[in-house]
């Protein structure tokens, strides 16, 4: 297929991690079609993700579990979008509400995964290779238009004047700046097996207090008693909690500004890609052949390997389905000191 387009439309209405895996099609979209606009429908949560992309024209939230929820809303969406008329809709997400949304408003070309519950709705379907990465399976729905792709683009994100700001104020308030060496660290995740436990978070980042200047935990609001707790535990003056007090955009800039991030399997790691902050991964019940692995050229990945029940899912629940929590409980906290110790060393003069 070799033409161009001039209104095109991105369908994502995922988690925060698979918004920011969407920004490398954006990209690539952009810099094949420069003249053309580019809008994205996302749920609310997500938007600031979008926000201030020199590759996007429009934001469009639709809040699929609240009030723009049952057949009213979703006509509504299509009533407003049906105005645009778009000539390309590319719809990495794979339920049949995004399909039938894309069908309704008639684009010459529509893109989707042959996973996708909609997939007979779409006019181009491409194969979903389970065995690449995200990123690349986003690209690979690029592949109808024939179109100049970059295999090494990653997610970039924009936080604006405002935002950076707001983490300057944050800094200050700790007594830190820039010159300061800052870890941060973020423990949260919605599913539970997921989660490296609370108290191994806490003795980490005692003894990571000792080496830098402070370790600032970050994450949404629901994260900030845990993040407390972690505080708490960990009895060191300058491990600080931060979470649920800044954006997502302004939790990449805190990210951008620190030297490395220690995260769970979550939406944290792919701001750090997205801000080239190294990425330090613990992974237990997900593993990163799942294709969500961070994709930094320094990233580094912790797991327990050889495990027969891991992985349990592709999500991680809410308890261990045989018990013992093997996958996080056989990752101490003096390994990862370790693996992050050892990095530091190499970028760290």
């Amino acid at each position: 297929m070799d033409r161009s387009f001039n209104h095109i439309l991105v369908i994502q209405t995922a988690f925060i991690g698979d918004a920011i895996l969407t920004l490398p099609l954006i990209q690539v979209l952009k810099k094949n079609y420069p003249h053309s606009s580019i809008d994205v429908v996302v749920v609310p949560r997500t938007v600031d993700i979008f926000s201030h992309h020199p590759a996007i024209s429009n934001i469009i939230p639709y809040d699929k579990r609240g009030k723009d929820s049952g057949l009213i809303g979703f006509w509504r969406l299509r009533n407003q979008l049906r105005a645009k008329n778009y000539d390309l809709i590319v719809i990495p997400h794979r339920s049949l509400r995004s399909a039938l949304l894309g069908w309704l408003l008639k684009p010459n070309v529509r893109i989707g995964f042959d996973r996708s519950a909609g997939r007979l709705l779409f006019t181009r379907i491409v194969h979903y290779d389970p065995t690449n990465h995200e990123i690349d399976r986003n690209l690979s729905l690029l592949s109808p238009l024939s179109l100049l792709i970059n295999k090494n683009e990653l997610p970039q994100l924009y936080p604006s004047a405002e935002d950076a700001q707001v983490v300057d104020s944050v800094l200050d308030n700790f007594g830190l700046n820039e010159e300061n060496l800052i870890i941060t660290v973020a423990p949260g995740t919605i599913w539970n097996t997921k989660r490296w436990p609370a108290d191994r978070f806490a003795a980490m980042c005692k003894q990571l207090s000792s080496e830098c200047s402070a370790v600032l935990l970050v994450g949404g609001k629901e994260d900030s008693t845990l993040c407390e707790e972690i505080v708490g535990m960990s009895k060191a003056k300058n491990v600080f909690n931060v979470a649920g007090k800044l954006s997502l955009l302004q939790s990449a800039e805190l990210i951008k500004r620190s030297h490395v991030l220690i995260s769970n399997d979550s939406a944290p790691m792919h701001l750090a890609v997205a801000v080239a902050t190294p990425v330090v991964a613990i992974f237990g019940a997900t593993v990163p052949e799942y294709g969500f692995a961070p994709r930094g050229a320094h990233d580094i990945v912790i797991e327990t390997k050889g495990l027969k029940c891991r992985p349990c899912s592709i999500h991680g629940g809410k308890t261990c389905p045989i018990g013992t929590f093997e996958c996080m409980i056989a990752i101490t906290p003096e390994l990862v000191v370790n693996k992050v110790r050892s990095f530091l060393q190499k970028i760290v003069v």
